[in-house]
């Protein structure tokens, strides 16, 4: 249920944050204990994301927006349990026609269980949606909320963002997508980019260490 995988995901994503509006959380189970967490929803978004995909309609595709697995886990864990999830997702939302979703090569890594699982790399491109606010990783969105954003526990005013106190922390970002239905490949709106885009434009990353 959404507090076990809330409460999962805060204790392994190397974030510590959920997404709010997710919808549908996946556990993963060994041995009787709940030892990882896949959480689906919509974009925050959706205007910008529709449209990768030809034809897609509102409610036709949906984002993994966190993955947590923790180390007690087997090897390969994670691409069997995607592999599982997208299982389920074609069987109970048969509605869905692709999942896209977004690798941290600023924070965390560069997406080799995506790869691993059949997604299609669609964009590599420099940082600019993390950043770095005197020592707190925040996202981009936050600040550009009307309201002034609230971080450890104190609201600070956008004259502050204005003066460049917050900066895009060095790294990348990759966009990931993976066709439930098959067709929906066909009309997929930008370029499938080969894997090796990564390592030529140094955009590896693994477990927060650039390779």
């Amino acid at each position: 249920d959404r507090k076990d995988a809330d409460a999962l995901v805060k204790r392994v994503h190397y974030s510590g944050k959920v997404v709010n509006n997710s919808q549908v959380h996946i556990g993963v189970f060994y041995h009787g204990w709940l030892e990882g967490a896949m959480q689906f929803g919509p974009s925050l978004d959706k205007r910008k994301m529709v449209g990768l995909v030809a034809g897609t309609l509102w409610n036709e595709f949906i984002e993994l927006n966190r993955m947590a697995f923790s180390d007690a886990l087997p090897r390969n864990s994670e691409s069997r349990a995607l592999g599982v999830a997208m299982r389920l997702l074609r069987q109970h939302a048969p509605h869905l026609k692709w999942v896209v979703s977004f690798a941290d090569g600023a924070q965390c890594g560069d997406g080799t269980i995506y790869r691993a699982s059949g997604f299609v790399l669609t964009k590599v491109e420099q940082n600019g949606q993390i950043l770095d606010w005197n020592g707190t990783h925040i996202a981009k969105k936050t600040l550009d909320n009307k309201n002034y954003p609230k971080i450890n526990g104190r609201y600070y005013s956008r004259v502050l963002i204005d003066r460049g106190e917050a900066y895009a922390i060095p790294g990348f970002q990759l966009r990931y997508i993976y066709f439930l239905d098959p067709s929906a490949r066909e009309r997929l709106t930008v370029p499938i980019l080969p894997f090796s885009e990564i390592e030529r434009r140094g955009a590896g990353m693994y477990k927060g260490q650039p390779r």
